[in-house]
């Protein structure tokens, strides 16, 4: 029921608010903690590449999904960008001022591919100022000032199901951003920036790794005996 209203209220049969209306419904209580999964660089690059570029709507879910993938962001800082975020620092894009979770403001790296990306739906859809993600009806046409979180987060289960990527979620590409910056090379404390952990065990958490005791990265550093 939750799935038919995100699709409903993306293709203009129903408003937003009554969407988030029926997401507010408490399903049946769960226990157990969620762990999480991590996509690999080609299952990624499947992933933001799976919406058709030749139309409005698959334009925009590359560029949701791209943004999602390269740049960490939760899905509430998604909805919540503005064209006014994306500016030139250090002759680099990036999204200013972003505030995140706990109110806590950061600044996020755009790279130069997804800021190609998003500029082609922006561009397709003709949009010059206000939210940067707009709904997209079923007859190709931007509507609405904006995008919910469901809408997000159904994007992104509806082309990881298309590619058999049946338990990821919108989070798991924060998750997946973290780990596939640092198998690059990425510093921790960059990381931990990129995100917007105040905590770096958190960030720790988020590489799905922890401390190795047997071989240990102090074992042979080229002071030994």
């Amino acid at each position: 029921m939750r799935r038919l209203a995100y699709e409903a209220a993306d293709a203009g049969l129903l408003s937003p608010d009554l969407a988030t209306g029926i997401r507010r419904v408490k399903g049946v209580k769960k226990l157990g903690v969620r762990l999480g999964n991590w996509l690999t660089a080609d299952e990624a690059r499947r992933l933001w590449q799976a919406p058709d570029a030749n139309t409005l709507k698959g334009k925009r879910d590359r560029a949701i999904l791209a943004v999602l993938l390269a740049c960490g962001l939760r899905r509430r800082e998604l909805a919540d960008l503005d064209f006014t975020h994306l500016q030139q620092r250090e002759e680099h894009w990036a999204i200013v001022d972003l505030v995140g979770k706990g109110g806590h403001i950061r600044t996020v790296p755009v790279p130069c591919w997804v800021k190609a990306t998003v500029d082609a739906w922006v561009a397709a859809a003709e949009l010059e100022t206000g939210k940067l993600f707009r709904c997209v009806c079923r007859a190709g046409k931007c509507w609405s000032d904006g995008v919910t979180e469901p809408l997000v987060w159904h994007v992104v289960k509806q082309y990881a199901g298309e590619l058999g990527f049946k338990a990821v979620a919108p989070h798991d590409l924060r998750r997946s951003c973290a780990k596939l910056c640092h198998a690059a090379g990425g510093e921790l404390e960059q990381i931990q920036f990129l995100l917007g952990h105040v905590s770096v065990q958190t960030t720790e958490r988020y590489l799905g790794r922890k401390q190795r005791i047997r071989g240990a990265v102090n074992d042979r550093i080229g002071i030994e005996p």
